[in-house]
């Protein structure tokens, strides 16, 4: 078997997010269905993500990784001159729906793997506060949010919450998984210039993320941004370790996986052994932001 690294994107809205569900449209559903096609498989591939989206949740740089017979990869290229991994993604283009699309698939490096070998993950929350840049085009990407935020108040409660915590307050339970995470950055901003200039944009980036966090971070901070809460807030909600009503869960239309980074390829397994030790035996799933 040989594994193959998948880099891809895809525009959430109809999706019913990343992970399986019968009777339901999802990425990964899809996705096995047409490399099934693809490699002539007689039962689907087990598609292997880097983070696993909510439902309505976009993905610009996510990453996943599926395991291959040699034969296989080595018969996708036939006469052409394509490589195997060319053939694959033209293949699959011809298969896939528009709102989700293939970019690359290589041979993975030695001990990759797509959810436990990451270093970080980087998010971004798009929010039109203005009426004017409300953007019909871009609708689905950017929320429209009726009130104007105070971005600097924003920025300044984000800020307690960068480093190592315990996040349960901010994320969604689930059954013995943890709920410690490494936040990196955590960002507000009104960009100037560039595609973004004049929304309110958050970068949010951490090791990994608990399900529903990027969201719930969001809207504690949409509290704030409103005048709804004062800026030291967010950090007694983190503090208290209990979920907050007041704070809400934002809504998914804003947020798009930006980027997955990973390490040296010779840092690769030692990477994935370390995450994998820390998380799996907590039950830990790479739920979605």
């Amino acid at each position: 078997m040989l594994r193959i690294r998948l880099d891809f994107s895809y525009d959430g809205t109809d999706f019913a997010g990343w992970a399986r569900q019968p009777g339901l449209r999802t990425v990964e559903g899809l996705l096995r269905e047409a490399l099934t096609v693809v490699l002539r498989a007689s039962a689907a591939p087990r598609v292997t993500v880097a983070g696993r989206t909510d439902a309505g949740v976009h993905a610009r740089g996510q990453v996943a990784h599926v395991d291959v017979e040699e034969a296989a990869w080595g018969a996708l290229s036939g006469l052409s001159r394509r490589t195997a991994g060319e053939a694959l993604v033209a293949r699959l283009g011809g298969l896939l729906p528009r709102d989700v699309v293939v970019h690359t698939a290589e041979l993975a490096p030695p001990g990759f793997d797509a959810r436990f070998s990451p270093l970080r993950r980087r998010y971004a929350y798009r929010i039109a506060d203005d009426p004017t840049l409300r953007d019909p085009l871009r609708r689905m990407f950017v929320l429209w949010h009726r009130r104007p935020l105070d971005v600097a108040a924003m920025h300044d409660a984000a800020r307690p919450l960068v480093g190592q915590h315990d996040f349960a307050a901010f994320s969604k339970p689930r059954e013995g998984a943890t709920t410690i995470r490494t936040l990196e950055i955590f960002d507000w901003e009104r960009p100037t210039s560039g595609a973004d200039a004049g929304l309110v944009l958050a970068t949010v980036q951490a090791d990994a993320f608990c399900h529903n966090m990027v969201r719930a971070l969001v809207g504690a901070s949409l509290a704030v941004g409103e005048g709804r809460r004062p800026r030291a807030w967010p950090a007694a909600v983190l503090a208290a370790g209990l979920r907050e009503p007041a704070a809400g869960v934002a809504s998914p239309v804003g947020l798009t996986l930006e980027q997955v980074t990973y390490p040296d390829d010779a840092e690769l397994a030692a990477r994935a052994h370390l995450t994998r030790n820390h998380r799996v035996p907590q039950g830990f799933s790479g739920g979605g932001p």
